[in-house]
């Protein structure tokens, strides 16, 4: 299956969910699927570019998954140095541009050194923004924005009648991420679950049956061809649209 003529979603944010479920269907530790996962995402990421999606914000680790038991976040700690040491070359070649999201001081120090070299060598990329929330909440993330203008109004900085949502936006992780277009969510589950609460107001939502190590590239096709058969109206009417159509 391929995507039509429409234009491709700029931002895509997806859900990873499902890799422990997978594994445990199959006899195997909930690790084991996560491991598998990462082909997932190899496999995402190729086809998010190769079809013009500008941002990919995939959900690596949320801020709950701090309670897992410590075996499986030892395994989910290491999956970032495994994948920026096999896949940073391509990103380099292939001129994405690695970024991170989150409360990154959380994560082992190990783990923050692979992700901020992986930043730091795809800085002066200016293709394809690949995003990876790690350590990451939707609520936090909007906590520690609204920290950022408190110290900013405290040292005058700031006039906080001039506060609106733009600057607000201005002071999240990513400041240049603009809105999600596409939320995609594997696993059978319907929930957002923390993920990018504000980017994601106005965002089209496809919730796939398939678990994210069987998510293959005909699967994110087809959730770009939902979304482009879908009409975006902002509040507005489909005839006030069309009205204002070209």
């Amino acid at each position: 299956m391929s995507c039509d003529t429409s234009p491709a979603p700029r931002h895509v944010a997806i859900v990873m969910d499902g890799n422990g479920r997978w594994a445990e269907r199959r006899g195997l530790a909930r690790t084991q699927g996560h491991r598998a996962g990462v082909e997932a995402v190899r496999r995402t990421v190729r086809a998010a570019r190769e079809l013009g999606v500008g941002w990919l914000t995939l959900y690596a680790f949320s801020s709950e998954n701090w309670k897992r038991p410590k075996r499986e976040i030892d395994v989910l700690m290491s999956l970032p140095e495994e994948f920026f040491d096999r896949e940073l070359p391509e990103a380099i070649e292939k001129n994405v541009r690695i970024l991170a999201i989150g409360r990154l001081s959380r994560l082992p120090a190990r783990v923050r050194a692979a992700v901020e070299d992986a930043v730091q060598r795809t800085a002066h990329n200016d293709g394809m923004r690949l995003v990876f929330a790690l350590s990451y909440g939707g609520r936090a993330e909007i906590v520690d924005a609204a920290r950022r203008l408190l110290q900013n109004c405290n040292a005058g900085q700031l006039d906080s009648a001039a506060l609106d949502e733009k600057i607000f936006a201005a002071h999240l992780d990513l400041a240049e991420m603009p809105d999600v277009d596409l939320l995609i969510r594997t696993g059978a589950e319907q929930r957002v679950s923390n993920f990018l609460l504000w980017q994601i107001a106005y965002a089209e939502i496809v919730c796939s049956g398939v678990m994210w190590p069987d998510f293959q590239r005909r699967h994110f096709e087809s959730a770009i061809a939902e979304y482009q058969r879908r009409e975006r109206r902002f509040g507005l009417t489909g005839a006030q649209l069309r009205a204002a159509a070209p």
